[in-house]
């Protein structure tokens, strides 16, 4: 009887057990659901009131940030003009909602022209965050071609000596004669496409040369990375390695680095090339073990920014950081990277980066970092800090 009544007990205390951690599981997928709703739902509400000033343009405008007042809109051509759109394509993807559809396609098919842009680098970020967030959820057969397209344009600018895509144009003011950025590692990803939906491999080819370059070149025995590296065009030597948005040539310009690590994820992606994945946690290294890495997890504007924690902080490189490290939550538990992900989430949608309803401009996030070096676009919103913060909610969403 005792030995009965001590399996009684031992099988309630089970059972508790039991019940209590599936509890505890069903209360943090609510909470989890819950905080996706209500982040998606302020998103969806504040750029309807962005979109109602967009619209209200005689002509198609691109909102890029809210400065002094003010909104400020760009061209076609400048390097984040793909990124208000690819954010209505998330909306329409996050929210399920028809009425996001025909606005991503409009302000899409705005930047048609650019797949024939040769000016820089940048139609990567300008094709593959419009056209191919569009071709993604629509099918649009017609988008294949201008991505195709794009990344013949982007092939260009292909420089064999060095193995690289050059990024920005001969500068004679900074001796630059082949300027190569680490942003560079994000317009990869539309060579991979282009290779998958043309068929040909140059693209590939083109992409994992430069990835292995980048490699080679661009990151110091830390895996921290300079932010320029500029190139010789007849022997592929490197002539200088300096910054152009950081504090300095020899610090660690914040969202560099998490252009960094997202880059060399989506290589090991398209690649299952192991060296691109070790490449991205050494780089992540740097990040999660550096002294002036913050508890919330969004960086400050450079590293090694002699005035942290007085100085700015950059929403945008946490964003991109964020989105990265869900994706690479799927390849790799040598960390818990969702769960950093979900930090940096977290912070970013709480007050002291989501802008209240109606304000900042109807951005999403506040507190971003253009360049402080040239006093532009300082603790201001920015439209791809929001784009890769609606990204890491479509992947945390996606994860759980």
């Amino acid at each position: 009887m005792k030995k009965l009544l001590l399996l009684f007990i031992l099988t309630i205390f089970i059972l508790c057990t039991v019940q209590s951690c599936n509890t505890g599981q069903q209360k943090n997928e609510a909470d989890s659901a819950n905080f996706l709703e209500e982040n998606v739902t302020f998103a969806a509400a504040q750029y309807a009131l962005l979109l109602d000033k967009v619209e209200d343009s005689a002509r198609i405008v691109n909102p890029k940030s809210f400065i002094d007042g003010k909104m400020k809109y760009i061209p076609p051509q400048e390097w984040t003009s793909g990124f208000f759109p690819g954010s209505l394509w998330y909306l329409y993807e996050l929210t399920g909602e028809d009425q996001w559809k025909p606005m991503a396609v409009k302000y899409t098919e705005s930047l048609d022209t650019i797949q024939y842009y040769t000016g820089n680098h940048d139609v990567g970020f300008m094709i593959y965050c419009s056209y191919g967030n569009g071709l993604r959820l629509t099918g649009n057969e017609a988008y294949k071609d201008v991505i195709i397209n794009a990344a013949k344009s982007l092939s260009t600018r292909y420089i064999p000596e060095a193995g690289i895509i050059q990024s920005w144009n001969a500068n004679p003011s900074k001796d630059w004669e082949c300027p190569v950025i680490i942003d560079n590692m994000m317009n990869l990803e539309l060579m991979f496409e282009a290779t998958k939906l043309s068929g040909d491999s140059s693209f590939y080819h083109i992409a994992v040369t430069h990835a292995d370059n980048t490699i080679k070149n661009h990151y110091r025995p830390d895996y921290s990375t300079w932010h320029v590296i500029d190139y010789s065009k007849s022997d592929g030597s490197i002539r200088h390695r300096n910054t152009h948005q950081g504090y300095s040539d020899e610090s660690a310009w914040a969202r560099g680095q998490s252009w960094g690590v997202y880059g060399y994820i989506v290589c090991y992606r398209e690649t299952k090339d192991q060296k691109y994945l070790d490449q991205a946690e050494k780089a992540l290294n740097f990040i999660a073990y550096h002294p002036n890495y913050p508890e919330d997890g969004v960086p400050y504007w450079d590293y090694n920014s002699p005035d942290i924690p007085n100085t700015y902080r950059d929403a945008s490189a946490g964003s991109i950081l964020a989105s990265a490290l869900y994706e690479l939550s799927a390849y790799s538990d040598k960390m818990d990277y969702k769960a950093w992900a979900d930090k940096i989430v977290a912070s970013l949608a709480g007050t002291a980066y989501r802008a209240p309803l109606g304000d900042n401009g109807d951005f999403l996030l506040m507190h971003s970092v253009g360049s402080l070096p040239h006093h532009s676009e300082v603790d201001v919103p920015l439209n791809y800090a929001d784009y890769y913060f609606l990204e890491a909610l479509k992947r945390k969403k996606d994860l759980e």
